[in-house]
């Protein structure tokens, strides 16, 4: 169903997974050489190019928060793709993303513990009902990093400002539940440096997953 994209060793015991659209592919190269460079030894990243990116990637059906586009809410059937890259026992999975990746990556670690960590960079926490369904579910992973830009809450659309509000309290929240958690602040909007961000998420999760 869904396009993939592999990269590093194929050898390796940790395996990171990236939902990603062509902007995402547009910069992996220069984030996997990030990624090494921070974690300090090989992985095996496989990239899941997904369809259509609002709908692909949405836990639940929502209207458009800008331009037209809502969200279609397929993000079940996306995981059961990726689940099946999963099946090797002997493996560690960390999965992530940025943006709305970030967001599913997060929400998939309550619907299944097949990935010992998420690597969350800029997700969009202010995607509606996501905290409070947060707040309503277990998440089955033990480790989760979240990042966010400095200038992301300072936006003209009233559902994006919501983000910086909403991702320390999914911090709190995750904190709250003995998961281990950090939250990262990095200068800028979202738009600036994704590569680098991503990279920080995913490193830190690989540096971590042992712990």
């Amino acid at each position: 169903m869904f396009k993939t994209f592999e990269y590093g060793d194929p050898a390796s015991e940790t395996v990171l997974i990236q939902p990603v659209y062509d902007h995402d592919l547009s910069y992996i190269e220069s984030q996997i050489e990030e990624i090494r460079k921070i974690a300090g030894y090989d992985f095996r990243l496989v990239a899941v190019k997904v369809n259509n990116w609002n709908d692909d990637l949405s836990p639940w059906e929502a209207p458009a928060v800008f331009g037209n586009d809502g969200f279609g809410g397929n993000a079940e059937v996306t995981l059961t793709e990726i689940l099946r890259l999963t099946d090797d026992p002997a493996k560690s999975y960390i999965i992530g993303g940025y943006s709305l990746a970030a967001l599913f990556s997060i929400w998939a670690a309550y619907r299944t513990d097949r990935f010992c960590a998420v690597a969350a960079a800029s997700p969009s926490v202010w995607f509606p009902g996501f905290v409070e369904f947060m707040k309503d579910n277990a998440i089955r992973t033990k480790r989760v990093y979240l990042s966010l830009g400095d200038k992301e809450e300072k936006t003209r659309n009233a559902v994006m400002a919501t983000v910086g509000d909403r991702i320390r309290e999914s911090c709190e929240l995750l904190k709250n539940t003995g998961t281990q958690t950090i939250l990262e602040w990095n200068s800028g909007n979202h738009f600036k440096e994704p590569d680098i961000r991503t990279a920080k998420a995913f490193a830190w999760c690989q540096l971590n997953k042992g712990e």
